[in-house]
């Protein structure tokens, strides 16, 4: 087991993405810490996780709040006592307003995707830094990069009076440059921080939100010409997690099935 006594932190894990990701470093070896806004749901995550042997923790975390997010890494920390990886998967997509340009809304978005990477961040770097190591692990977006997705986006949107703004994309632009600046920051400690740069996941909230001839016309521009699965992201984030993935800081991972060549 590559994770065997480590203990994880993954926001967002109620359902979806973040929830593959927490049972897969449950089946590595690793104690899981679990936030997220949906408490109920979280739970019956944390009871799944217990159903299968593991070790969990759910939490009720709003992560816009810095004193809920130094919250969580205590207590997480007072029942595992360590934190070696954090996940920062919660983000703005369940409720992605497409075309929505108002101001707004943009800082809700970056409030959410950038403020709170950076906060959970902050939140565990004392621990990891008393232990001189740890895997911070930032979720980005194949959004990131105007292409394939903006094209496609935009030919599925009606005629606009102004341009429109595209908060989800520039906030995970955003989570690229802090994943590059925290590695700088942070590796003198031996915390290494990584990003994953998904591309369309047919995930619950990918499925509410997203038209379906949107992800078929960009999935048509895939090399493999298929959306991913929500469990055939975890791979990477267990490589990055793992120690198979030690000297590797400051790097985004693009899985997007081939979208961005």
């Amino acid at each position: 087991m590559k994770l065997k006594d480590k203990v994880a932190i993954v926001t967002g894990a109620a359902q979806g993405i973040g929830r593959e990701y927490a049972l897969r470093f449950v089946e590595e070896g690793a104690a899981v810490g679990i936030a997220d806004l949906r408490y109920e749901q979280v739970k019956m995550v944390e009871q799944e996780i217990v159903d299968r042997g593991g070790k969990a923790l759910a939490m009720r975390v709003d992560v816009t709040s810095e004193e809920q997010l130094n919250a969580m890494a205590k207590q997480v920390f007072d029942r595992f006592g360590r934190i070696d990886i954090l996940v920062n998967n919660a983000a703005i997509y369940y409720d992605l307003e497409i075309g929505n340009s108002s101001l707004e809304y943009g800082r809700k978005v970056m409030d959410v995707n950038v403020f709170g990477v950076m906060l959970a961040s902050w939140a565990v770097f004392p621990y990891m830094k008393r232990q001189r190591g740890g895997s911070i692990i930032n979720i980005s977006s194949v959004a990131a990069y105007p292409g394939a997705v903006q094209s496609v986006m935009l030919g599925h949107m009606p005629d606009i009076e102004k341009p429109t703004a595209d908060y989800y994309g520039l906030s995970k632009a955003a989570v690229i440059h802090l994943t590059q600046s925290m590695a700088l920051s942070f590796g003198r400690y031996n915390i290494r921080v990584n990003a994953i740069a998904p591309g369309v996941t047919m995930s619950e909230a990918t499925k509410k939100v997203v038209p379906e001839p949107f992800v078929q016309a960009l999935t048509g521009k895939s090399a493999l010409g298929r959306a991913l699965e929500p469990s055939q992201l975890t791979g990477t984030a267990l490589y990055l997690a793992s120690d198979d993935s030690a000297m590797m800081t400051g790097q985004v991972l693009v899985v997007d099935a081939g979208c961005k060549i």
